[in-house]
């Protein structure tokens, strides 16, 4: 699927992906985009990413509501500057000499819309106001101001369906200067599903997508590098405060060290007997393992934490893969065969959820495969590494 028309050069050989759970970057030394390095980079619960208001139920925006932006990157200045520090660490670890970086937002952060036309200027340059008028009533910012990029989705005798994709122009300023701010370049911009589908291969056949994490979860349905369906729900913001609540007192139960007090402990440290050297070295390799242990189970129930968050959003998660699952029918007059997993949820979890609920069921599988990891990056996927599903989005970007 070219969301960049190949006119305009090849996109970067690094990829960085934001999200409310952590940013996640990958190299890929040509076009085929094998990844030969990838690192995570996880981000505290309270950590927020930039989200767009919502469009009323009749399709237009109410022009009296909230700005569109929810907040900048980070929430605030000192979420600004841990999003930073993530930002550079992930991409330093992955980099080798160029700085240029093509970075993956937050669905949540853009408009998608698939628009119709009866027929648009040839020249790029006169179609696009075309396009930005038709956004006018459809996004919650303004469009002329706006960061608007489209592209010919497909073509018949009397229409053309236009891919279009707009994004607040101060919001796209705050990612490029948090790009800037890390030391690195952005050569472009990709919202997270469409750089996930981007890595798919143009067969014939039809593809139910899944894009699901802590704040949203996107549905897409291509088919032979069409996009046929977008859509985004947000979870919810007073939802995932509470949900964060419950992430943190989950992960902070995990190991509690007691705390010592000095002078209670004299006695009892004077009755110890001397220690050799070599049980010395012993102790001290026992407290060295003993925190390399605590240290793997902190990564573990943050891990447990972060399902546990977007399980209390499971029904909307689910409802959102049966609206996709019936248009899908509705439209290709027949059930998807399987379900293509990306995002921080997971394929595993994500078929846990599903069954939970009574949807499907279905095929579930991960959109990013073995084949598609160099040596490198061999261990994603396994206990430690970065888990599949985080990869999609900077794998697809990394495809040209």
């Amino acid at each position: 699927m070219e969301l960049i028309p190949r006119s305009l050069g090849t996109r970067p050989r690094l990829a960085c992906e934001v999200r409310a759970e952590g940013v996640v970057a990958a190299r890929a030394e040509d076009a085929f985009a094998v990844l030969s390095a990838v690192v995570r980079v996880p981000l505290a619960d309270e950590i927020v990413v930039p989200r767009l208001t919502a469009i009323e139920a009749d399709g237009t925006v109410d022009s009296s509501a909230a700005p569109a932006v929810s907040s900048g990157v980070g929430g605030d200045a000192k979420g600004r500057a841990v999003v930073v520090a993530a930002v550079r660490k992930a991409l330093e670890a992955v980099c080798l000499r160029s700085r240029e970086v093509t970075l993956v937002v937050p669905d949540a952060s853009v408009r998608v819309l698939l628009l119709d036309f009866d027929e648009l200027p040839a020249k790029p340059a006169e179609a696009l106001p075309v396009v930005r008028f038709r956004l006018k009533k459809l996004l919650p910012f303004d469009a002329d101001d706006a960061a608007v990029s489209y592209q010919v989705m497909a073509t018949a005798k009397d229409s053309l369906q236009v891919l279009a994709v707009a994004m607040p122009r101060e919001l796209l300023a705050d990612y490029e200067s948090v790009v800037r701010e890390a030391g690195f370049e952005p050569g472009a911009i990709l919202p997270s599903t469409l750089a996930a589908l981007a890595g798919l291969p143009e067969g014939e056949a039809p593809m139910l997508v899944v894009n699901a994490g802590r704040d949203g979860v996107t549905t897409a349905i291509v088919k032979a590098g069409v996009l046929l369906l977008h859509r985004t729900v947000d979870l919810g913001a007073d939802q995932r405060a509470d949900q964060r609540a419950a992430a943190t007192q989950l992960a902070s139960s995990a190991i509690q060290v007691p705390l010592v007090d000095r002078e209670r402990s004299a006695d009892e440290w004077a009755r110890q007997d001397p220690t050799g050297f070599d049980e010395q070295n012993d102790a001290a390799a026992a407290v060295e393992t003993s925190l390399i242990k605590q240290e793997i189970m902190q990564e573990i129930e943050q891990e447990i934490a972060a399902e546990s968050s977007l399980a209390e959003s499971a029904d909307e998660v689910a409802q959102a893969v049966s609206v996709a699952a019936a248009y899908f029918e509705d439209t290709l007059e027949s059930p998807p065969s399987g379900i293509h997993a990306a995002g921080t949820l997971g394929a595993k979890a994500l078929i846990a959820l599903l069954d939970e609920a009574h949807v499907g069921p279905f095929a579930v599988k991960e959109m990013l495969r073995s084949q598609m990891l160099g040596p490198g990056a061999a261990s994603a996927g396994s206990p430690g590494g970065v888990p599949l599903g985080w990869l999609a989005g900077v794998r697809g970007a990394l495809t040209n």
